[in-house]
């Protein structure tokens, strides 16, 4: 049709012009200009001529009395119809609108006088007259009023009005007061000036919790909501209602049902992330979490009631689902997300309670590692590759006859590279065949070495302990300690009845001896970590109120302090705030310029892990501490309090921190770097915008600000090596200032943890050589070489897990351990607190995806596994995941990957896979026929 169109304009162009008229250059251009307009076909012109009788029919300038209202109401009803017709669907401006634009003004008019007519009540024609008027008006005013004066929300409401009247008469009104059948753009247009107008009375002093100042509003809400449902625009619903503060509507909606609810909750899980109040975040997924509840969804609703930190739903949960398979995978995700969670009604009670202890995670990680062909356990060396070296690394320094360099640093480093690497697997090569290592480290480094059997026995209680119980009765006291600790960390994140953690270490907690009870705080902080027992919790707190002072007591009570923000991760615990509020008040000067008081203010911070404003009380008593300590503490437990949350506010206040230039007492600074990257880690905007601002730092601040970037874009992509971010790493791992490469360093090892990425091992060992005459810069090497290839490629570090929509407190706890550490290495993993790297098992996580049958054997099917799409308010039903592969389970899961089912001969129970995923037979499949 369009080409025909053009041909004839040109044509005419053409022709028009003569002689006559080309003298006059401005008199030809006006002829074309007017030519050039394409003519109204036949259909077009009858149409307007329609449409302008009726207008003048319904106006009736002349007063005729042959005019009477029916004939009017007849002429009314033909716009109506031409109308209701034309924006039914809106790919162009429809005609009726286009024509109708001219007689805007005189409708308006018409109306008004209508309005002002006080006969006009009384008379039922008339009514029905004025409220169709008004709808036709408002229709109109959807392109041609006033958007600011809201004039098409005007006239509808008045509209409605009228029409409540008509029905208190006893008319019977069809569908004329049905707001559908003007069309979807017509409601798009209608609720946003709801929006609009629900906001201005509300600046105007309407309270908008409660309903009789918006009933005119909400009435419109009522029709417009259970519309944009059932015609796929759940996302304007959704948005709508938001506007209207009126999310619970959606709970009593029948037009949800299971063919929408999946699109409604993503929706609202994915919005909540934008959610500036704290209350509104929480009612958005307490409605996601009812609407899941209400489809029979329960893994979904556990998911959610997780995401709000609402732990109490999980018991109603368990006694609403009746599907005992259902069950076993509500079970395992709350064993991954370490929730301390028992049942005792249920039937299978002790199954299901091993499940979320992890029993049997052990079991199927050592299958795992069967089945990928990677049981040979590896030595240190097999890491370091010295051989690939140019100059080659400590290993080939015999032939010059000079003795090691520092070779008890060396074997320090060996030692945690082969716990990290071995983790999990239950052999090595260094400690379980014999324990000559042990005697080739001294004094604390036979602690760590010791302590190593725990991680390398991880999750594997049983087996672990009868290793490990003959080094609880060494001689040697950094030994004892060392398996102390051990005992902690095979421990970690696995339940067990004999509960041998607390068994073996509440002994020396109580004991006399200095490095037994700081072996044992770290101990019980990594074996119980978000467990928020109340037995371990008030052992610890113990040793934050002792009396003593000095060096060794604050010792002590920090790591204690740190224990406790670990197990009570997220969970707001007074006692604990109190304890160590108190702690940090009344300590001298002295004791709080230790080294390790920071972890104190970490384990405050802990204890709020997420919990935004509930924070806010003990931030006001940290502010009075008049120590420098006291900035650092609030920079601290503000940043953890928002964790995750991508407050916009929050980052700027951090921002604002790092906006002075501090060359000493900047500790407070470096925190708010790193809380810069806790505060909008797992969301992907904020995440992008955070980068750009750390580039800025890196350019303008202080030296420590500085030396904070690597830990904090740390903290954004734990085990997610991004090529741009290992770039500026490796960049600033030659920063000629010590501390900021050594941390730079550290930092690619997390970035990369249990990735086997090629191009940072290849980065580590260049420098490797690069700082061959540093000892502390080796060590750093050595210990992001062991994260690099922890559990030779099965283990993940990252926190955020279940499709990127939960974060583990526990594992943030570790990482910020870690990041807060590197803050002053000279002092802590650097010096005597190395062990601390251990509290990095409470963040290890298989990465794997495993299939299984109701009884937990292994079934392997085919599953797609691509990059992660996002899906959210897309119509119809977009795929996932891109660039996929097709693989047999188990398979190996990377952060931003997501896996499908390749198969339709089986079913998922869980929405989500990762982890352990329990498949069931598809009733509805039908096999292909072999021809």
């Amino acid at each position: 049709m369009a080409p025909k169109d053009e041909e004839k304009a040109v044509k005419i162009a053409v022709t028009t012009e003569k002689d006559g008229e080309k003298k006059d250059g401005s008199k030809g251009n006006k002829k074309i200009v007017e030519e050039d307009t394409p003519t109204m076909s036949e259909e077009d012109q009858e149409l307007k001529e329609r449409l302008e009788t009726c207008v003048s029919t319904l106006v009736n300038e002349e007063k005729e009395e042959a005019v009477t209202v029916p004939i009017r109401l007849k002429a009314l009803d033909v716009i109506v119809t031409e109308l209701r017709s034309a924006t039914s669907s809106m790919t162009s401006v429809p005609k009726p609108l286009k024509f109708l634009r001219p007689h805007f003004s005189v409708l308006k008019t018409l109306y008004n006088s209508l309005t002002e007519d006080t006969a006009v009540a009384n008379d039922k024609d008339y009514l029905s007259l004025r409220a169709r008027l008004a709808d036709v008006l408002s229709v109109l005013a959807m392109t041609m009023g006033n958007h600011e004066d809201r004039e098409s929300l005007k006239f509808k409401l008045s509209g409605m009005k009228d029409y409540d009247l008509l029905k208190k008469g006893g008319a019977d009104l069809g569908t004329d007061d049905n707001l559908g059948s003007w069309g979807h753009e017509y409601v798009r247009s209608l609720a946003g000036e709801i929006g609009q107008d629900y906001n201005s009375r509300v600046i105007d002093g309407a309270d908008p919790d409660t309903d009789e100042p918006f009933a005119d509003l909400l009435g419109m809400v009522d029709v417009i909501v259970p519309f944009h449902i059932s015609h796929n625009a759940e996302a304007e619903a959704v948005d709508l209602l938001i506007e209207v503060q009126r999310l619970k509507k959606l709970r009593d909606l029948d037009s949800i049902d299971e063919k929408n609810y999946s699109r409604i909750c993503l929706y609202l899980i994915k919005t909540a992330d934008y959610m500036s109040d704290p209350d509104d975040l929480s009612e958005m997924l307490e409605i996601a979490y009812y609407l899941f509840v209400k489809q029979g969804q329960y893994f979904d609703a556990l998911r959610a009631a997780l995401r709000s930190g609402k732990e109490e739903f999980i018991p109603e949960l368990f006694s609403q689902c009746e599907d005992p398979l259902m069950k076993k995978q509500m079970c395992l995700l709350l064993g991954r997300h370490r929730v301390n969670f028992e049942l005792e009604d249920e039937e299978d009670a002790d199954e299901l309670n091993e499940l979320i202890g992890n029993a049997k995670l052990s079991e199927h990680f050592l299958k795992l590692a069967q089945d990928l062909d990677v049981m040979e356990a590896k030595t240190p060396e097999d890491i370091y590759k010295s051989h690939l070296a140019e100059t080659g690394g400590f290993s080939r320094r015999r032939d010059t006859g000079a003795a090691h360099v520092d070779s008890a640093r060396a074997n320090l480093a060996s030692t945690f590279v082969n716990a990290f690497v071995n983790a999990g697997f239950g052999e090595d090569k260094l400690m379980t065949p014999d324990h000559e290592w042990l005697y080739k480290n001294k004094d604390h480094g036979m602690m760590s070495a010791s302590a190593s059997l725990g991680s390398i026995l991880l999750w594997n209680v049983e087996e672990g302990l009868t290793q490990i119980d003959k080094f609880l009765y060494s001689s040697e006291d950094y030994v004892k300690a060392g398996a102390a600790l051990a005992v902690g960390i095979l421990s970690s994140g696995v339940r067990n009845d004999a509960d041998p953690a607390l068994a073996l270490l509440s002994e020396h907690i109580e004991g006399d001896s200095h490095i037994m009870k700081c072996a044992a705080c770290t101990g019980l902080g990594i074996a119980y970590a978000g467990s928020g027992r109340e037995e371990v919790t008030s052992l610890l707190t113990t040793v934050i109120e002792s009396e003593g002072s000095g060096p060794e007591a604050m010792l002590e009570a920090s790591l204690a302090g740190l224990a406790l923000g670990m197990i009570c991760v997220g969970q707001s615990n007074e006692d604990v705030g109190l304890a160590i509020v108190e702690k940090l008040m009344e300590s001298s000067d002295e004791d709080l310029d230790h080294s390790h008081a920071r972890y104190l203010c970490l384990g405050l911070g802990l204890l709020f892990l997420g919990k935004m404003e509930l924070a806010d009380a003990m931030l006001e008593a940290v502010k009075t501490i008049e120590h420098k300590i006291g900035k650092y503490t609030a920079v601290i437990l503000e940043t953890c309090a928002y964790a995750g949350s991508g407050n916009v506010l929050k980052v700027q206040e951090m921002l604002h921190h790092c906006a002075e230039h501090l060359t000493e007492n900047a500790e407070h600074q470096a925190a708010a770097v790193i809380g810069i990257g806790l505060i909008t880690m797992g969301e992907s905007v904020g995440s992008e915008m955070a980068l750009r601002t750390f580039d800025h730092l890196l350019h303008y601040c202080e030296l420590p600000i500085k030396r904070a970037v690597p830990l904090s874009l740390a903290i954004l992509h734990v085990s997610n090596p991004e090529f741009a971010v290992i770039d500026q790493l490796s960049r600033l791992s030659h920063d000629p200032d010590g501390e900021l490469s050594q941390n730079a360093i550290l930092a690619m090892g997390i970035v990369s943890a249990g990735t086997n990425n090629s191009r940072v091992a290849g980065l580590l060992r260049q420098l490797s050589e690069f700082y061959s005459k540093e000892a502390g810069h080796v060590f750093c090497v050595r210990i992001a070489q062991g994260l690099l290839h922890m559990g030779k490629g099965l283990i993940s570090l990252n926190p955020i897990h279940s499709d990127r929509m939960l974060t583990n407190g526990p594992a943030v706890g570790a990482l910020l351990t870690i990041l807060h550490s590197c803050l002053d290495l000279k002092s802590t993993l650097l010096d005597k607190s190395h062990y601390l790297l251990y509290y990095l098992t409470c963040a290890m996580n298989p990465r794997m995806l495993i299939t299984v049958n109701e009884d937990l054997s292994w079934r392997p099917v085919t599953v797609r596994v691509g990059q992660a799409v996002e899906t959210v308010g897309q119509a119809g039903k977009p795929k996932t995941i891109t660039g996929f592969q097709t693989h047999s389970t188990p398979v190996l899961l990377g952060t931003k990957e997501r896996a499908e089912l390749g198969t339709e001969e089986v079913l998922s129970v869980s929405t989500v896979l990762e982890g352990i995923v329990l498949l069931k037979d598809n009733p509805d499949y039908e096999p292909e026929e072999e021809k």
